[in-house]
């Protein structure tokens, strides 16, 4: 029987290179309706996930990051055409989603498979009790586009594991690379329909998703500004959530360091990927003794960079991800030059490149100081002593990472520990990578709920207590 009632043709996202503006493919636009349908039908599917052995569960994602690391040529040539990034970034994330995937397997079958209950003492001899973790049900998952592979594994990797389905909406910028490439393994690997289901659109697919009933928990890798709305959102909803958000990131150089090496490490915080990661080294904290050498140093790294199409060159630098976010880092250098900010070494777009740029003589008075410019723009500012780092470190309402580099450990960990922030790192520079270590930012960079390690376990399943009493309790009315 045919239907009188037509089905609107569906509405395509396309996908295009940032560089050409070439077509790359295309994705059905997910409106709310369909937002919610895809909820249900997760929802339907996770019982019988949770209920699958965690020694499956754990053997198919486990097989999706093989398939995902056999399409390493593919996923990586996607990572660079639709997202900017170089060839030698691409290769990581492929590397580091895989390593998410096969640490969420290794979480479940440690866990003692999520779903095994053990023994708990109670204060009642006649009463036993069964203390269990068990899945959240249905995960909502909101990625960014500036790692899709990598933030995307990070929470649908363990989610899964631990015997949840999710619900993914990728970014707009990168549906390919951070959506359908996942269903692709996820379904070649033996994934059950309906345990992943992937959305595509923007902020109206995202509030759909947030709001959709059959959505437990809402893990949401973005900005501040919308991981606020997405935190109220939940907390009317009492749903959990998990925000990983924005992050000024300090990177302390102490007077005991190689300066020339110093430089090297800040380089690479500041300008990889175009600076477009949370955990980007925004502030270069420099004791004054070095403070100018320093400055000079990492100039001298900036302006040898080379930045073009990372498809089609050598490029250490691609493209910034739109002409939205390039007129905003360059008004943001703009600015600072305006309020006395000196600047060093780039500073005049190509568009759609912007030239990795360091601003020095940054005072704590001007906003690029405490604003977040998602972009390859570093700032030097020089401090006199331990105790002034410190200060002008936690002189910010984000605390994501932060890194103190310097040749003396035992000094770097004792002012390490007095930063504000979830990570910090001695000895190294701010973007770090590690799947098996807890990761959440504090602050205006997120709840402190994270990822990683024993935090996957923590955010993606709940406690369940079973209480037995024996014989059955009487009561007198």
């Amino acid at each position: 029987m045919t239907s009188l009632i037509e089905t609107p043709p569906a509405t395509l996202l396309v996908s295009r290179e940032i560089t050409t503006g070439e077509e790359l493919g295309s994705v059905e636009l997910s409106a709310p309706d369909r937002v919610a349908s895809a909820g249900r039908r997760a929802a339907a599917a996770a019982p019988g996930w949770a209920d699958t052995p965690a020694e499956e569960r754990a053997g198919i994602v486990e097989r999706a990051a093989g398939l995902l690391q056999a399409r390493a040529q593919q996923a990586q040539d996607l990572l660079v055409r639709e997202g900017g990034a170089i060839p030698g970034k691409a290769y990581f994330e492929v590397l580091a989603a895989a390593a998410e995937m096969r640490h969420g397997a290794r979480l479940a079958r440690e866990s003692g498979a999520v779903d095994t209950a053990t023994a708990t003492a109670t204060d009642d001899p006649t009463r036993t009790a069964r203390v269990t973790r068990v899945p959240l049900g249905v995960i909502g998952v909101i990625v960014p586009w500036n790692f899709p592979l990598l933030l995307g594994m990070r929470s649908v990797g363990p989610a899964l594991a631990l015997g949840n389905a999710v619900l993914l909406k990728p970014d707009p910028h990168t549906p390919l690379s951070g959506g359908r490439l996942f269903t692709e393994v996820f379904a070649e690997a033996g994934l059950p329909p309906g345990v992943l289901e992937v959305v595509h659109g923007d902020a109206e697919t995202g509030a759909a998703l947030v709001r959709a009933p059959d959505v437990a928990m809402v893990s949401f890798t973005g900005s501040t500004e919308v991981g606020r709305e997405i935190g109220a959102a939940c907390g009317r909803l009492l749903k959990r959530a998990v925000l990983e958000l924005g992050g000024q990131n300090a990177f302390v150089v102490l007077d005991d360091v190689d300066v020339e090496q110093a430089a090297g490490a800040g380089s690479w915080g500041s300008f990889l990927h175009q600076g477009q990661i949370c955990m980007s080294a925004r502030r270069h904290l420099v004791h004054a003794s070095i403070a100018e050498e320093y400055t000079e140093a990492l100039a001298r790294h900036a302006a040898a960079l080379r930045i073009g199409d990372p498809y089609r060159s050598d490029a250490q630098l691609g493209p910034i991800i739109d002409h939205r976010q390039l007129t905003t880092v360059a008004n943001a250098v703009e600015q600072a030059v305006a309020q006395g900010a000196r600047l060093v070494t780039g500073g005049r777009p190509r568009p759609p490149y912007y030239p990795p740029t360091v601003l020095a003589d940054v005072t704590e008075q001007m906003d690029v100081f405490h604003t977040e410019v998602f972009g390859p723009v570093a700032t030097v500012t020089a401090f006199t002593d331990d105790a002034d780092a410190v200060r002008l470190a936690n002189t910010s309402d984000h605390g994501l990472t932060a890194a103190v580099y310097t040749g003396d450990s035992v000094r770097g960990e004792a002012v390490g520990r007095l930063l504000r922030c979830g990570v910090t790192h001695i000895g190294d520079q701010t973007v770090v990578q590690d799947a098996a270590l807890p990761f959440g930012g504090i602050g205006a960079s997120g709840n402190g709920s994270g990822f990683g390690g024993q935090a996957s376990l923590e955010a993606f399943t709940r406690w369940r207590t079973l209480t037995t009493s024996t014989p059955p309790r009487t009561y007198p009315f």
